[in-house]
């Protein structure tokens, strides 16, 4: 069945738009989740194969973005950390004022 670029399609979690909106969007998640994707043509229903998601996506130029992490699989921060790290960074005075603006704070 041919494609066109403007045709219809939901994607599922993400509503109604056009088919090149829909696999950009796709190509954009993380691996796990562009598997679970899923696109339906509006016309009659029927669900987009991943092959030919990704054979759409590559006939029309859309390269999938491995690299980006998903938000649901970044570890929380961890405070101390973070605050480990930007003591570390640092410059002496700067931490001299903190402790000094924090023993103030302390004694109020």
């Amino acid at each position: 069945m041919t494609s066109e670029p403007e045709e219809s399609v939901r994607l599922q979690g993400y509503g109604e738009m056009t088919l090149r909106s829909a696999i950009a969007t796709v190509m954009l998640l993380a691996p796990r989740e562009r598997a679970e994707a899923a696109i339906f043509r509006v016309r009659d229903g029927v669900r987009l194969a991943s092959s030919e998601i990704a054979e759409l996506a590559s006939e029309w130029g859309i390269s999938p973005a491995a690299e980006i992490r998903s938000p649901r699989l970044v570890p929380d921060p961890h405070w101390s950390d973070i605050v480990r790290g930007m003591v570390r960074e640092a410059p002496l005075p700067s931490l001299m004022v903190a402790f000094l603006l924090g023993v103030l704070v302390t004694r109020r």
